[in-house]
């Protein structure tokens, strides 16, 4: 059997970065302890969420990805501990800011580098503010246990960037995630709608999705956790409560998983000479 076992992290981010940063390394050491070879974490693990508001000084916490004292502390560990890791950062690039993900392979090297591609703009959540829309375009990596696409928060509402990442050969759907309550409509719940439209992404390109959120309130927001694992149907197998901390594993025949796709027949079946409407 040719398996993979992916694994989840969610946890409080509310610390310093040296805090969140050790916090989130300790998650990682745990999750590689039961088993998992790739480990999913919250988007911006570094700090508080602090695209809450518009302030200037947030710049500051930007970082190119070369020579990163984060990214290199993750690269050190996925090589020690023969994980892959997406790390989700704040990157500069030149006079440019974007919220960026850092695949390294199971030996440390990093992959690339992908920049997110769709940037919120709400009450809470004021990410064109900080965020250039990214110019990479959708990424999938082929990593030592399989082909992985990523995407990052507010790209997972978004069905043509799963589809994408599909197409181009992913196995695996990771998705690093911050959300919870909406600052404006505290009666908006938007946990179930969250779960649902990536579950859809799981079945209709039939393989597993992983989201990793983060727990806790920072300012104005609640962040509702529920980070979980699909299977290659959409059906949860793995998931956290609204305030659990820990790491959660899941693992799948990657074999299995690539005859059902393939007996599904959505590839097979697909129309693009009819979906000019999608790009006009």
């Amino acid at each position: 059997m040719n398996t993979t076992t992916l694994g989840v992290v969610q946890c409080r981010l509310g610390g310093s970065v040296h805090e969140n940063v050790n916090a989130v390394i300790a998650f990682v050491r745990e999750a590689a302890a039961a088993g998992a070879q790739i480990v999913v974490t919250p988007e911006l693990l570094e700090g508080p969420y602090f695209c809450q508001d518009e302030s200037e000084a947030h710049f500051d916490l930007a970082r190119e990805a070369d020579g990163h004292p984060t990214l290199a502390k993750f690269a050190a560990l996925a090589a020690e501990l023969q994980v892959v890791l997406p790390v989700s950062f704040f990157e500069r690039a030149g006079p440019r800011h974007y919220n960026s993900l850092a695949v390294f392979d199971a030996d440390g090297r990093r992959l690339g580098v992908y920049r997110k591609s769709h940037i919120p703009d709400g009450p809470g959540y004021e990410g064109k503010f900080y965020f250039n829309p990214g110019d990479t375009g959708f990424r999938v990596w082929q990593t030592r246990y399989g082909c992985v696409g990523a995407g990052i928060c507010w790209d997972q509402w978004f069905p043509e960037c799963a589809r994408a990442m599909a197409l181009m050969g992913a196995e695996f759907l990771l998705y690093p995630t911050a959300i919870g309550s909406e600052p404006a409509a505290p009666e908006q719940q938007t946990r179930d709608p969250w779960r649902r439209a990536m579950q859809g992404h799981s079945a209709c390109n039939a393989m597993p999705v992983v989201a990793s959120n983060r727990i806790g309130t920072e300012g104005a927001i609640s962040f509702y956790g529920s980070s979980f694992i699909t299977d290659g149907e959409g059906a949860l197998v793995a998931e956290f409560g609204e305030e659990d901390e820990g790491v959660i594993v899941h693992p799948f025949d990657r074999d299995a998983l690539r005859r059902a796709r393939a007996g599904w027949g959505f590839f097979r079946d697909r129309r693009p000479d009819l979906y000019g409407p999608l790009t006009e």
